[in-house]
């Protein structure tokens, strides 16, 4: 990680090293605890942060989930992520709001704890390589499932949940690939560790429903996207061997943004390149975060 110079915690700008909490902190322990993954990049009118509006919410949701009551509004949270993009003098940048339980009682069923609010900014690059995003990344079927909807709350971003990806990732890399791809309790295609999850087939683009899945901004985005161009995209559940068969598939996320799969389990995805459904979304979406789309320009907010 590339450290920058201020974090924002709990309603004040601090140096990046200050921005520490005590050991016995519950979220620490306990995984109590919901973030976001948002993205500010630089356009021809300065710099702005893609879909900010929504990530709070979902912020906002997420908390809901997990009992927990933000202690600070959508707005207030805006103004701190100009601040403190604008105390870091970052022109592009990953951004990390994170609020969990913190010190306190550490019982797993505490409920009086204070609820710790942070957001960090700092540079980071294609979450899957630059070569990845250009010419495809390899994945592997993890041989750990993604929870069932009534085990955790996957519409929920909350920390604990990241065990399941983590192991996930660990085990497709250790093996010499470059993501994991999870399936759900039934068998069917669910998302990597931190991406959905789309093919195409015949012209026709599928993704997995919000069964299991988290519902990604970016997939929304590309979503919207795929129908503005009358390319028909639709929810709907596939086992993994309607991968091995598709023509194309890619990944989207705020880290990922969007990015080819040109490999399943060692078995070649259509022509073994991004295809044009692919490359068409990559580079309409690349447009929008730059500013350089009329369509999308709502999906920007700026610094």
């Amino acid at each position: 990680m590339q450290e920058a110079n201020k974090i924002w915690m709990n309603g004040e700008l601090v140096d990046w090293a200050d921005a520490t909490v005590h050991v016995g902190v519950h979220g620490l322990h306990y995984g109590s605890g919901v973030f976001e993954g948002i993205r500010a990049y630089e356009t021809p009118k300065g710099t702005a942060v893609f879909r900010l509006s929504e990530h709070l919410e979902r912020l906002e949701r997420s908390a809901k989930l997990l009992y927990m009551e933000l202690p600070y509004s959508q707005e207030e949270l805006k103004a701190a992520t100009w601040d403190l993009i604008g105390a870091n003098e970052l022109p592009s940048c990953y951004l990390r709001p994170i609020a969990f339980y913190g010190y306190g009682q550490l019982g797993v069923s505490a409920r009086d704890n204070p609820v710790d609010v942070a957001i960090m900014a700092w540079p980071w690059g294609a979450y899957l390589g630059e070569d990845g995003a250009r010419k495809g990344v390899r994945l592997k079927t993890s041989s750990f499932v993604r929870f069932h909807h009534n085990s955790l709350m996957p519409l929920a971003k909350a920390s604990g949940h990241y065990v399941n990806s983590i192991l996930a990732g660990y085990e497709a890399r250790r093996n010499g690939y470059d993501e994991a791809l999870l399936l759900d309790v039934h068998g069917y295609v669910a998302e990597g560790s931190g991406e959905n999850f789309f093919i195409v087939r015949d012209g026709v683009v599928k993704t997995p429903p919000l069964n299991s899945v988290l519902p990604g901004i970016t997939r929304a985005a590309v979503m919207k996207i795929l129908r503005d161009a009358s390319i028909e995209v639709v929810e709907q559940t596939f086992p993994r061997d309607a991968v091995y068969i598709a023509d194309e598939a890619f990944m989207t996320g705020t880290a990922a943004e969007v990015t080819p799969v040109r490999e399943l389990d060692d078995r070649m995805i259509g022509a073994g390149v991004p295809g044009p459904v692919t490359i068409k979304v990559q580079e309409v979406f690349r447009n929008a975060l730059h500013g350089r789309d009329a369509r999308y320009r709502d999906w920007l907010h700026y610094v």
